[in-house]
């Protein structure tokens, strides 16, 4: 294997994670584009490591042609051949459609082309749920692993998109092994204030939570960041919560602001980061294109569990 990729060592906690999956049989996955080599070898390591079995959707020429250079052996994987990236996202989601594959990953592709042809009305993967995405994040200085939602689908969500991102991120933190998540409802401030529409936002979704509108979980906000994160902050303002300093998920009031946090967290915590879309048909491996094979594999572990727990509500 190249020495370009190498699988660096994290704080344990990712580790933990695949320790669950070890019980687990590896789950048919749907690889949209690997023809570059971290995504490449991401879905290969992760397929020898149990976790997915992965259906290749690409070009086949460009995808022999990466894992030569990289010396990775596909004798043993399946390679669906179409032309380009469109083609490979379309596919992807026909063969989840078709119950090939339970789960989509991917690949070197835009963001864009895959979620095109997940949410399309005519061949898609929708459901009646609001789609969201979630960061699984490893921060060294966090005591347990993070869950940021949403900081890469819904720029601007309403109240209702709101529900749904909360549930779609509790239910995967439930499938994670988790009895009761807590989430704290991000905003600037800690009080209600109708100058700032998340504060308000954070109040009603936790009132909602009382009323069984969300379920599964212990909801606080509106919480500023230090007062959710940190239990003397919030003592010191005279917050008392069973949340402040101990959230298993935090909600971002939009999207700008859950993506500078998640990435404020990987390049200034050193945090590693998972991705997950999650509301559709079936989970979603969503990584970055510059993402470790570290997070791509943390990733496929993620969905997998989450693809366990559909299995038994089933």
């Amino acid at each position: 294997m190249s020495q370009a990729i190498a699988i660096t060592p994290g704080t344990g906690k990712y580790e933990r994670l695949l320790e669950k999956c070890e019980s687990l049989e590896p789950v048919p996955t749907a690889v949209a584009h690997p023809c570059e080599v971290t995504a490449l070898f991401g879905a290969v390591e992760a397929a020898n490591l149990g976790l997915i079995v992965p259906i290749l959707v690409g070009p086949r020429d460009k995808i022999m042609s990466t894992a030569l250079c990289a010396e990775i052996d596909l004798s043993n994987f399946q390679i669906v051949d179409v032309p380009h990236s469109h083609a490979s996202a379309a596919k992807a989601v026909e063969l989840l459609r078709e119950a090939d594959a339970e789960l989509l990953m991917k690949g070197s592709l835009h963001t864009d082309e895959l979620m095109a042809a997940v949410v399309s009305r005519d061949g898609g993967l929708r459901t009646a749920r609001r789609i969201s995405h979630v960061f699984v994040m490893d921060v060294p200085t966090y005591h347990k692993v993070l869950i940021v939602t949403d900081g890469a689908i819904n720029i601007a969500p309403t109240l209702e998109d709101k529900v749904d991102i909360c549930q779609n991120a509790i239910d995967l933190a439930i499938a994670l092994g988790l009895e009761k998540p807590k989430v704290a409802i991000l905003a600037a401030v800690e009080t209600v204030t109708s100058k700032m529409p998340a504060t308000i936002d954070a109040a009603a979704l936790c009132k909602m939570a009382e009323r069984g509108q969300i379920t599964g979980a212990l909801l606080d906000g509106p919480l500023a960041f230090d007062n959710a994160i940190s239990k003397r902050a919030a003592e010191t303002k005279d917050i008392h919560s069973d949340v402040a300093g101990d959230p298993d998920i935090l909600v971002a009031p939009d999207l700008e602001a859950g993506n500078i946090l998640a990435k404020q967290l990987s390049f200034l915590a050193n945090a590693d980061s998972a991705g997950l879309v999650l509301g559709a048909r079936v989970p979603i491996i969503l990584t970055s294109r510059a993402d470790s094979v570290r997070s791509r594999i943390a990733s496929c572990a993620v969905a997998m569990l989450a693809a366990h727990a559909r299995r038994k509500q089933r």
